[in-house]
């Protein structure tokens, strides 16, 4: 997918939280009482117990002693729509050593094709393809939620080389081989009408045509805007259209590839993942054969809901799409944003974006929340993971 212009390590520590009260059924706890969990589950239990209606006073990490602001007030358990309680956990696990720019413009790295095929099935719209590239030599290192750069070869209209254009990565870390030296993109042909004669877009046509021992200039790696979290138990809601799904392949392959799960034993991913996926056909879905193999294999993890605009229909007649996935299933996603180890990812076409504030705003309305202070608070709390192109 386009857009516009360091490795996470197993944790053994235990952390312990000093709470008062905390409210079990109809019954509340008046004194202060104490919990230990593994580091790992440390947002899930702060959402747990924010949910009760519990006052983390102190959080323990080993040795280290953390005095939280109180949290925010929870909803009376009455409510019908409790409002979120929108946290940055404050013992948040960051991204260490993140790669940015190992390669720049000026002197990129010249990666090998080693396959481009179509993604595409029969009577799908346009043009998409899973091209991957051989990194072996450049140190060229990445993370799931990052693009690269492409250069394309040529010149330009006045003579000068063509400009790079970002792209999302759609495998994880170690490379659809899992040899931790290649690299794949998932990309849609641009073509578009000007004056009665169709234009084809420079670079992803470029992408779309080279072939296996091909040679590529790459940049990057950049972006920290979409990096997945290292909880192990968080939930992950994925709003993807087109080639949107980029990103949310390479998490959803971390997540549940068997190769990946055996490579990564600091990261057994155990959370809730949703994948909302837009496609203006059901052949015009990408990865479709990996999405049903996740859904087999972690039925418990892992949702996937279609909007598929073409051959679906909304509750007013109309096309289905991605904001009316969001308004069908309003009550489940506000319910998992109250989780503090929730996460929400959206990638693709720039339109969708208004489509999907509109339909939060709706309904978030409807419960009683004003969306335009809830999701800043959920940028805020690294929670909102937006790239739009």
């Amino acid at each position: 997918m386009r857009v516009s212009s360091g490795s996470p390590s197993s944790d053994s520590r235990m952390v312990t939280f000093s709470i008062a009260p905390m409210t079990t059924g109809a019954r509340t706890r008046m004194s202060v009482r104490r919990l230990t969990v593994p580091y790992g589950r440390m947002r899930s239990t702060i959402g747990m117990i924010q949910s009760r209606g519990g006052r983390i006073l102190t959080i323990t990490i080993g040795a280290d002693s953390i005095h939280p602001a109180s949290a925010p007030p929870v909803s009376s358990p009455t409510s019908q729509h409790p409002a979120p309680a929108v946290t940055a956990s404050p013992t948040r696990k960051v991204h260490a050593d993140v790669p940015v720019n190992t390669y720049k413009p000026r002197s990129p790295f010249i990666g090998t094709v080693t396959e481009n095929y179509s993604l595409l099935s029969e009577g799908a719209i346009g043009r998409v393809n899973h091209i991957t590239f051989d990194l072996s030599g450049g140190g060229l290192k990445y993370l799931e939620g990052q693009s690269i750069g492409i250069i394309p070869d040529g010149e330009d209209a006045r003579g000068k080389p063509h400009k790079l254009r970002l792209y999302s990565i759609a495998s994880t870390r170690h490379g659809d081989d899992l040899g931790d030296n290649t690299v794949s993109l998932c990309v849609r042909q641009l073509q578009y009408e000007k004056d009665g004669e169709t234009i084809n877009g420079v670079c992803s046509t470029f992408l779309c045509d080279v072939g296996p021992g091909d040679r590529v200039k790459i940049t990057g790696p950049v972006g920290k805007e979409m990096l997945l979290p290292e909880d192990e138990e968080a939930n992950v809601i994925m709003f993807a259209t087109g080639t949107g799904i980029a990103p949310m392949r390479a998490y959803l392959r971390r997540m549940f590839d068997p190769g990946e799960r055996a490579r990564n034993s600091g990261y057994q991913f155990r959370g809730k993942a949703w994948l909302i996926m837009g496609a203006p056909k059901t052949a015009n879905l990408l990865y479709e054969e990996d999405l049903q193999r996740y859904l087999r294999d972690f039925p418990e993890n892992f949702r996937y809901t279609k909007a598929i605009s073409r051959e679906q229909q909304n509750p007013s007649g109309g096309r289905m799409y991605i904001q009316d996935r969001v308004m069908e299933y309003a009550d489940e996603i506000f319910r998992l944003i109250s989780d503090a180890g929730t996460h929400v990812y959206m990638c693709g076409l720039k339109g969708m974006a208004p489509g999907i504030d509109e339909a939060m705003t709706k309904a978030a309305a409807a419960r009683g929340l004003d969306w335009a202070e809830l999701r800043p608070q959920l940028k805020k709390a690294e929670r909102w993971h937006v790239e739009v192109y």
